[in-house]
């Protein structure tokens, strides 16, 4: 996305990374109906060049298993370095994070999740700014 492209969302900004294009398009839908404007992408590689780019969003919601030289978790723990104002959601149907695996900051939800479960989740976790 270039920088005018980016400039011209409205606040809040979310990033959703997610590979598999089913689950990546419900939660955009999921996302954009809690008020964001959502930029996708499928791996965590991507995302990260992305935040290099444009570190102003507001939201980063990851699934863990990603394709590319990265994973979920691993992205989380960037975000939360290099972007401590970036609100994290990662998600994951396949394993659950060990105590440590995540930054303190960072959120965790199980997959499947409902529209409820993200918004919950946001409504404790979200601090707009």
């Amino acid at each position: 996305m270039e920088h005018a492209e980016y400039a011209k969302l409205k606040e809040p900004i979310a990033l959703v990374v997610d590979d598999e294009p089913l689950v990546l398009m419900n939660t955009v839908d999921i996302i954009a109906d809690e008020g964001f404007a959502v930029v996708e992408v499928t791996t965590a590689d991507q995302a990260l060049e992305f935040l290099a780019e444009h570190p102003s969003l507001q939201l980063l919601f990851t699934d863990v298993q990603t394709p590319g030289e990265i994973d979920g978790l691993d992205l989380a723990w960037k975000v939360a370095e290099r972007w401590p104002h970036i609100c994290v959601i990662v998600a994951s149907g396949a394993s659950v994070p060990a105590a440590g695996d995540l930054p303190p900051t960072v959120v965790f939800i199980s997959k499947p999740f409902s529209a409820e479960r993200v918004h919950d989740v946001l409504l404790d976790h979200y601090q707009p700014h």
